[in-house]
């Protein structure tokens, strides 16, 4: 008998308004979702229809107006502000459209710097960096500041970065948005190999249905609801 793949995250009810000039804007709406371990989840939909919200309430850089996100099975509403940095950081990774590499720092200390702040002893972290950017195929960058790397070459270090704290989910939000089409395939078929090799669960949310087409489960939001949540049968295959 299969074991049954456990939720690593679940939403329950998860609402989520603005306020702004006295008008309420309503991002997200009613939405209830399980995310398993070792999933590859895109999540599309037109601008504006929530998707970052979305991304921002799994990743706690905002929270819930209402509902539940359970992490691991915490209930994430019930960690205070100055616990919810140090959760973050031992549970989640992220991978940002422009990167967000530091510029005077080199490929390797951008890498290990999200486990310094977890307070890790620096010469594992410096074993497993080299590692990972092997992994990624840029340790031969890892001297190098990343002002002097590539677009695609910057993406591959910042999802090194993602995982150097060995988190239970990694969410991209728009990974290939700044790439030309020929390192927007090539960052998405990492993303496709670390998930099938290294069991990464991955979230990644794209306005182009040719990258969504990567994710073996498609969410397609609209007006802050989930419209569809299924298996993505025209999933790509990698090269």
């Amino acid at each position: 008998m299969l074991k049954k793949k456990r939720a690593i995250i679940r939403l329950e009810k998860v609402s989520k308004t603005y306020s702004e000039y006295g008008t309420k804007l309503k991002a997200l709406d009613n939405v209830s979702l399980d995310i398993l371990q070792g999933d590859f989840v895109s999540v599309i939909g037109p601008s504006g229809c929530g998707k970052s919200t979305l991304l921002n309430c799994i990743g706690l850089l905002d929270r819930a107006t209402s509902g539940r996100v359970y992490i691991e099975g915490k209930d994430t509403s019930k960690i205070s502000g100055k616990e919810i940095a140090r959760f973050r950081g031992e549970n989640l990774g992220f991978v940002f459209q422009n990167y967000n590499l530091i510029p005077r720092l080199t490929v390797m200390e951008n890498v290990i710097l999200p486990g310094l702040i977890m307070e890790k002893e620096i010469d594992n972290l410096e074993k497993r960096a080299l590692a990972l950017l092997d992994e990624v195929d840029i340790k031969h960058r890892k001297n190098h500041k990343g002002v002097h790397l590539s677009g695609g070459e910057q993406q591959k270090v910042a999802i090194a970065r993602a995982l150097i704290n060995d988190p239970v989910l990694v969410l991209a939000d728009e990974p290939t948005g700044a790439l030309d089409s020929k390192n927007s395939t090539e960052i998405m078929r990492l993303l496709e190999r670390l998930n099938k090799e290294r069991k990464v669960t991955f979230v990644v949310v794209s306005h182009d249905m040719d990258i969504a087409q990567y994710g073996r489960r498609k969410i397609v939001l609209k007006d802050g609801r989930i419209e569809k949540n299924v298996a993505n049968k025209s999933k790509k295959k990698g090269g």
